[in-house]
């Protein structure tokens, strides 16, 4: 008897023990920086795959797909003011998957996927008038899944899908209406990849190619012209820990943005949805994982940045597609009850 009370002693202290140590190991690794509040919901229908761009702290989202239906509304949407208005609707054809970007208090969509076919058309959005115009066709051969971004007043648009998977890239000058083909970007084809803009230089990560989620990081300089590639975002390198914990960067269908000289890689998905959020470094050319989206985990979001704040929003998680949007704050410590 004695044996067997002391044995049962000893199993509760080890169960104390190890619950004790596995709390506190909980507590180590729980992640506390940047905090989430839901504001109000987007007055569209909840859809996935729609593009945004931002003119003048107005962010501006539209087209999609909802499940059935390919969609070309477009609303603009106030932080300040927390509320959204119906703006022109898109005149080309309903889309998804098609990239968007703002050049000097103008917005631009193009590319995509109407159910048939690709597409190649090109659209200049002008918010004094509330007025679309169709712009020069794109250069590239039509395609969806693809990214674009504006550096320096110029447009970009390159990679995605047309039948195959691509790595060509493309530059609009909105001054002369024209297209011009520039350097590839470098490692593999792919699409439904990220980006975001720091200092006047580009950053295009991850993507899908041939059932591979990529993990390489490519900068770009438009003053040079050239790509350079950065460090991996996966846990490549046995001889540092610099990326020992790079075990969920990569992605495709992330939301890329970028706050006060850092980069954010937000959502997306690896054959399951992902709800995490990691942060850039582009002098250090590191990243650090931040507080997870605290909406519903999704993928084919998308995301905007206005002032020190950064936003989410529609999306979807299997056949359920969202409405809701989310700011987020990369500064402020977590709070679960805001």
């Amino acid at each position: 008897m004695m044996k067997t009370g002391r044995s049962i002693l000893l199993y509760f202290l080890f169960i104390g023990l190890a619950t004790f140590v596995s709390c506190s190991d909980d507590d180590d690794d729980e992640i506390t920086d940047g905090d989430w509040w839901e504001m109000s919901d987007f007055d569209g229908v909840p859809r996935s795959d729609a593009v945004s761009f931002v003119i003048d702290d107005i962010a501006y989202i539209g087209l999609g797909y909802d499940g059935d239906d390919r969609l070309s509304d477009f609303w603009k949407y106030d932080p300040v003011g927390n509320y959204w208005l119906k703006v022109a609707t898109f005149p080309g054809a309903a889309r998804n998957g098609a990239v968007a970007f703002s050049i000097n208090g103008k917005g631009y969509v193009g590319t995509g996927y109407n159910g048939d076919d690709e597409l190649n058309d090109f659209w200049e959005y002008n918010p004094e008038n509330d007025e679309w115009t169709q712009k020069a066709d794109f250069m590239g051969t039509p395609r969806y899944g693809a990214i674009g971004f504006a550096v320096n007043g110029q447009g970009y648009i390159g990679t995605g899908y047309d039948g195959n998977y691509l790595k060509d890239f493309f530059v609009y000058s909105p001054e002369t209406d024209t297209w011009e083909q520039i350097i590839s970007i470098g490692g593999s084809k792919r699409r439904d990849a990220s980006c975001f803009v720091i200092d006047d230089k580009a950053y295009v990560m991850s993507g899908l190619d041939n059932g591979v989620y990529l993990d390489d990081l490519w900068e770009f300089d438009p003053s040079s012209g050239y790509w350079t590639e950065k460090r991996e975002i996966s846990d490549s390198d046995d001889d540092n820990s610099y990326d020992d914990e790079y075990l969920s960067i990569a992605r495709m269908n992330g939301v890329g943005l970028s706050i006060n000289g850092m980069g954010y890689l937000l959502t997306g998905s690896t054959g399951s949805m992902l709800s995490n959020i990691w942060e850039y470094d582009p002098q250090l050319d590191l990243w650090a994982e931040k507080t997870s989206i605290e909406g519903t985990t999704r993928t084919e979001a998308v995301g905007f940045a206005i002032g020190s704040y950064g936003y989410i929003t529609t999306g979807r998680s299997s056949s359920y597609y969202f409405d809701d949007i989310w700011a987020f704050d990369p500064n402020k410590e977590y709070d679960e009850d805001n």
